[in-house]
């Protein structure tokens, strides 16, 4: 898979890019956890993503945010992280200016990210939100939340409780026009350590595929 660097705000930003053959697949970005808790994009989370969704025929860009790896720039408490987000985003447009579709998806501080990013990027047509940290971050942006999409998080989730992301799905389906599909994982903590990763992909596989069928955001 080959490593891009392409600019961002703040400099350079580094990430992987995994085309597809066909020049109108449609395109999708993976935004990784938390920068100053370890977080990267070769998270097994962000990684598993990443081939889930170019497994499904997506071209898929993942990437560091500024100050992480080998992209330029420092921790900007998720402002500066958002324009780097963007600045992905147009990247992969600039790359693929015929793709049909566009997805975000993002793990625990990337999800709040994506979210952000959904709001800002009318031609975003999905999004998956894995462990959105809703004890952490107000997510009260999503006013009307524009895309359908999934959320999914663990029953054990220690780091983002799951009463948490209840009370944010709960506000999210009392808009009209869009349906916010809300899956739970048994027993899976904030990682989705073995045996719960191939649960949570193959949760998301399911409910990407079915989108790709049908023709309403």
């Amino acid at each position: 898979m080959p490593e891009v660097i392409f600019p961002g705000p703040e400099g350079r930003l580094e990430g992987r890019y995994h085309p597809q053959a066909q020049k109108d697949a449609p395109i999708a970005i993976i935004l990784h956890p938390h920068p100053q808790f370890g977080g990267t994009m070769n998270n097994r989370v962000v990684y598993n993503l990443h081939y889930a969704f170019h497994q499904m025929g997506f071209t898929v860009l993942r990437f560091n945010f500024r100050g992480v790896g080998r992209s330029q720039g420092e921790y900007d408490q998720g402002i500066g992280e958002l324009s780097d987000a963007a600045s992905a985003l147009d990247y992969l447009q600039s790359m693929n200016p015929n793709a049909k579709h566009c997805w975000v998806a993002g793990f625990s501080f990337g999800a709040w990210i994506g979210m952000q990013l959904l709001m800002r990027r009318p031609e975003i047509t999905g999004f998956i939100s894995v462990a959105p940290p809703a004890n952490m971050y107000d997510f009260s942006f999503l006013a009307p939340c524009p895309a359908s999409g999934l959320i999914i998080n663990g029953t054990a989730d220690r780091v983002a409780p799951p009463k948490d992301t209840h009370g944010l799905v709960n506000k999210l389906h009392e808009q009209k026009g869009i349906t916010i599909t809300h899956e739970e994982i048994e027993g899976a903590g904030h990682f989705f350590e073995d045996p719960h990763m191939e649960q949570m992909i193959g949760s998301v596989e399911t409910y990407v595929r079915r989108r790709l069928t049908e023709t309403t955001r």
